[in-house]
């Protein structure tokens, strides 16, 4: 009798302890790490539109992203032969690799739609348009995803315009907090 209690018992707590593995592991898989922020690019471009592409990386560098070595500044994004490509992101050598010949800036090939790649070259045909990256992250699965805008610079008088809008809502949030 007690052996039954005792065995039914047992089996509900593996139940619970199941769920609750489930439950840490689906909110470990919720969350997106973003490796790097391309702060440049917002500041000195006008943001068109943003898409959300896969990027090819080798093992090494997979391991470096999700150590968080990478650099976006600088870093472009080129059509060539129907393929997007992402240049000068630089990538630092994972530290326990063997690997001696490594580039961190070679080019990378992202991994899109053929309607989206269809319209990101289309519109980088367009005068003063271009590609640039702005995040680099982990998704959710923890595959490496790289959001890329289409951008149009900014005049150095449109700069003024965007540090003083920063100025007033810093102030605005500033007097709100103190209320």
């Amino acid at each position: 009798m007690k052996l039954r209690f005792i065995y039914k018992n047992y089996i509900k707590l593996c139940v619970l302890q199941n769920l609750l593995y489930n439950l840490i592991r689906f909110n470990k898989l919720l969350k997106m790490k973003i490796v790097a922020k391309n702060k440049k690019a917002y500041f000195d471009y006008e943001i068109l539109t943003k898409y959300e592409a896969g990027i090819i990386l080798l093992g090494t560098e997979i391991k470096s992203v999700r150590a968080g070595n990478v650099n976006l500044k600088g870093s472009y994004v080129v059509e060539k032969n129907a393929e997007i490509w992402a240049k000068d992101i630089h990538i630092s050598p994972y530290k326990f690799a063997q690997t001696a010949e490594y580039n961190p800036l070679r080019q990378r090939k992202l991994l899109l739609s053929k309607k989206e790649i269809q319209q990101i070259t289309d519109k980088l045909h367009e005068k003063s348009v271009s590609a640039v990256p702005l995040e680099f992250f982990l998704s959710k699965k923890g595959l490496a995803k790289l959001t890329i805008a289409i951008v149009r610079g900014k005049k150095k008088y449109d700069k003024r315009e965007t540090l003083k809008q920063k100025d007033i809502d810093r102030e605005i949030a500033h007097k709100l907090k103190q209320y």
